[in-house]
Order: C-alpha cells, then sequence, then structure tokens
C-alpha cells in the first residue's frame, strides 16, 4: 500500500485531542509497519521529532500557521498522479482536496457542530457545514473513535455503516504514576498552585459543563477539607468571563483556580497531583482527559451519557450531567471513600492497558486495507 497522511495536526495543534492524535498514529504505524510506503505532509519536516523508517517520506509545506488551527488545515495538501493509493486527512476531513487522484479516508472524532453548534467556534462551526457536506461524498471509509460516533455519523450523513471504523484512542507513554509530592512541588511552583483539589482539564466549552462543576463544587465545598481547591485548567475561552463570574456569585473565588494553558511537559505532574478529575461532559466523541487522568492513578468521574460510558464505564463513576446534586455528592463519595478510590484506579490502570496507542494503528491500517481492497 501507499498511504498518505496529513499530519499537519500533530506539528501545529499538539496537545489537542486531535493533535495527539495524529503524532501518535504515525508514531505507532512507524514502529509496526515496514511494509507499506507512507507520504507524510508536515508544515515543517526538520523539526518533526518521530525517527521515522526508510519506508516513510516527508514532503514539506511551505505555509505558517495562523491564528486559527482550522482556517491554516483548509487549505488541502497539493497530491500529484498517482504517487499515493490511499490519502488520510486525521483532522475531521477539514483540508482533503477537491480534486480526488486516490481514494480517501478521513478521521471524523465526532460530529459536535451538528449536534451542538452553539458549543462551537464561529469559524470552525463554519468550515464544518460548508465543507463537510462536499467532504463525506468522497471519502471511501471513514475512521472514528466510538461506536457511538459511528452511529451518529451514518445517521448525519446516511453513510454506509460497513465504511466505519472505529479505532479507540490511548494515552501517550508519558502518562504514568510519578511521586506525588514530586509532582505537587513542581505544579506549584510552576502555577502556583499550594493545596490539594480536584482537577478539571479540557476546552472551555459550554457543552464541558464546566458550569456544573462549580455548582456541584460549591454544593460541597463545606463538607470537604477547607484548603482543596477546585483548578479549572485549559485555555480561557469566550466562556472563562462567565465562569469566573459564577465563582463569584457563590462566594468561590478563592477556592477555584484557572491556571489557564498547561504544558504537554507538566500534564502528567498536574494529574499527578490531583485527587480526582471530574468530566462531565454533555457530549464527548471520546474523551482523552479521563484515560490521561488514569493512567496517573487518578479516580475519575464522567457523564453517563454520550460516548464516555462505551469507554469508561465501571472504570470510572458515572453520573448524569444535568444532575448537580448528583455530581456533587459523587464528588464527596470519590474523596471521602478510599475503598472506591482504590477500585477506581485499580480499574482504571486495567482500562489503560487495554487501550493502546499499538492497537490504534493496528486497527487504522486495517481500515486502510479494507478501503484499498
Amino acid at each position: 500500500m501507499r498511504i498518505g497522511i496529513d499530519a499537519r495536526a500533530a506539528k501545529w495543534y499538539r496537545g489537542t485531542g486531535i493533535g495527539t492524535y495524529t503524532y501518535e498514529l504515525i508514531s505507532n504505524i512507524n514502529r509496526l509497519d515496514s511494509l507499506n510506503d507512507y507520504l507524510i505532509f508536515l508544515p515543517d519536516t526538520t523539526s518533526f521529532d518521530i525517527n521515522l523508517n526508510n519506508n516513510f517520506k516527508l514532503r514539506n509545506i511551505n505555509v505558517n500557521i495562523s491564528n486559527n488551527f482550522w482556517d491554516e488545515v483548509n487549505i488541502p495538501n497539493i497530491l500529484k498522479d498517482n504517487e499515493v493509493e490511499l490519502y488520510h486527512v486525521p483532522q475531521n476531513g477539514v483540508g482533503l482536496p477537491m480534486d480526488k487522484k486516490c481514494k480517501f479516508i478521513i478521521t471524523l472524532h465526532d460530529i459536535i457542530p451538528y449536534k451542538l453548534p452553539e458549543t462551537v467556534s464561529s469559524g470552525y462551526l463554519k468550515i464544518f457545514n460548508e465543507e463537510l457536506p462536499k467532504i463525506i461524498p468522497l471519502c471511501d471509509g471513514i475512521i472514528t473513535v466510538s461506536n457511538f460516533s459511528k452511529n451518529d455519523i451514518a445517521k448525519a450523513f446516511n453513510f454506509p455503516k460497513d465504511k466505519i471504523f472505529v479505532t479507540y484512542l490511548s494515552a501517550e507513554d508519558i502518562y504514568k504514576p510519578i511521586d506525588k509530592l514530586k509532582s505537587q512541588k513542581i505544579i506549584e511552583k510552576k502555577y502556583g498552585i499550594d493545596s490539594d483539589f480536584i482537577l478539571y482539564v479540557g476546552g472551555f466549552s459550554p457543552r464541558k459543563n464546566i458550569t456544573g462543576i462549580i455548582e456541584a463544587f460549591s454544593k460541597v465545598s463545606h463538607r470537604l477539607n477547607k484548603n482543596l481547591k477546585l483548578v479549572i485548567a485549559g485555555r480561557k475561552g469566550l466562556s472563562y468571563s462567565n465562569y469566573l463570574s459564577l465563582t463569584e456569585k457563590l462566594n468561590l473565588t478563592s477556592k477555584v483556580i484557572f491556571p489557564g494553558f498547561i504544558s504537554l511537559c507538566d500534564m502528567p505532574y498536574l494529574y499527578n497531583s490531583a485527587e480526582l478529575l471530574v468530566y462531565p461532559s454533555f457530549y464527548e466523541g471520546f474523551g482523552l482527559p479521563p484515560l490521561e487522568a488514569m493512567s496517573c492513578g487518578t479516580p475519575v468521574i464522567v457523564s453517563n451519557s454520550t460516548s464516555l460510558p462505551e469507554i469508561f464505564g465501571e472504570s470510572s463513576v458515572m453520573v448524569d450531567p444535568h444532575n448537580i446534586n448528583a455530581l456533587g455528592e459523587s464528588i464527596y463519595e470519590c474523596l471521602e471513600n478510599n475503598i472506591l478510590r482504590k477500585q477506581l484506579i485499580s480499574m482504571g490502570f486495567k482500562l489503560c492497558k487495554n487501550l493502546t496507542w499499538k492497537s490504534t494503528a493496528l486497527s487504522t491500517i486495517n481500515s486502510y486495507k479494507s478501503v484499498l481492497k
């Protein structure tokens, strides 16, 4: 097989779910497959940190990242006649050429812009709505990250289910147990967080239910260690001012910390420092942060909706994201019940052993084979 892969997300969007996925996919295919030929499209081939085998070639793209990732990747890479048999675009198909010179496969992680348009940026929503109806008919196959997303995609686009391939994601190797005291010292020095804390990691979109996390925390904080904080980590998006106002309204300004973006190298220390990860999202195609936290030995609470039960099941505490009281009680129980905490940590490690990037890469290679049959 001769496979082309658009790797721009691995370079420009690392630290996000799509960027991590693209990077780890290429890295693990490189470890596993020495038979097929791969052409990798990158904006800067000189600083790509994967030591690629001889069956991988890099194609340099002479463009610079703008302030908006989706605007930039929406410009297709140029494919020459017959240089690849199959071209894979991992970032939801955005940037797929309209001039079809080979078979096409995309990874469509979810259809959040269709289901919850009010929760994504106007720029991405515009691209999604304008481009996806053109992209989907060109696809010979679609890779997605859960059976939940597979059913969503098939229904939304009337796309054949036998051409939709599910490849679960994994946590990167950097996520593992690290001495808690060491982790806490690093997080305190770099981000000023000097007490025990409950953690949320991810985007600031309304679909992430950060409002629910803050309200649930307010209902139980008086029953918890008075020094316990709530840390809401991630780039401060458009909704940040709303969350800040809510903490003021609930008299929680001294207890809720917004450290902003956490660098990738510090994320393992953040997870290892946390008492608990809370991730009660309204909608997820997969949900990487809970898996990353579990890999570090941190207990996790997730929603009982969309893809999250399929992925995390009994390895987590599941709660109705609309039920603030139940979320608050789950937080309290996970912090105070040591037997439950030990069970969650053990089951989390077990899940993480079963979900590996190696299996993601193998499933992806099999998807390529199916499309090229």
